[in-house]
């Protein structure tokens, strides 16, 4: 994950935007997730979702397809993206001032996911959404679980 933040980018109290992609194989009811590795900068040996800090000047929807195909070697076209959530989360991981997470959903995609990123993760590959990992990055679980109910969001998390 490189970075870019919201707002004014030289400011003290802008907040971290990320791009997330939740890539669902409808008929086998089953989504991509990856194992954060030790050379991840945070959630080592939790699980979670394809996802990265969006580039200085570039659109969340090409930082979401960007992030995607460098760390499964997925490939999603841009306009195959949907909105599936948004989650707000206050200081944390790195992040003195919080983080915009823009979560999309993708049902249509091209290749087989991989490891792209051995030096970040342990492991990428499908999850049947019945039975997935329970060690996911805490941030990420609620992503999942309001994706699941069909809430767009915004979720909140550490602001309490």
């Amino acid at each position: 994950m490189t970075g870019r933040t919201a707002g004014d980018p030289g400011s003290a109290a802008s907040t971290l935007l990320v791009a997330a992609v939740i890539v669902h194989d409808a008929a086998r009811d089953r989504i991509v997730v990856l194992r954060r590795g030790r050379g991840s900068s945070f959630g080592h040996g939790l699980w979670d979702l394809p996802l990265g800090k969006v580039e200085p000047g570039e659109p969340v929807t090409a930082a979401a397809v960007r992030e995607l195909r460098e760390e499964t070697g997925l490939v999603v076209a841009p306009e195959a993206l949907t909105l599936a959530h948004v989650l707000h989360a206050g200081a944390g991981t790195g992040t003195p001032h919080g983080y915009l997470t823009v979560v999309f959903a993708a049902t249509a995609w091209s290749g087989e996911p991989e490891n792209r990123e051995p030096d970040r993760h342990d492991d990428v590959r499908w999850a049947e959404l019945d039975s997935l990992p329970r060690e996911f990055v805490p941030s990420t679980e609620k992503i999942v679980r309001a994706w699941r109910a069909g809430l767009v969001g915004p979720t909140l998390h550490r602001w309490e």
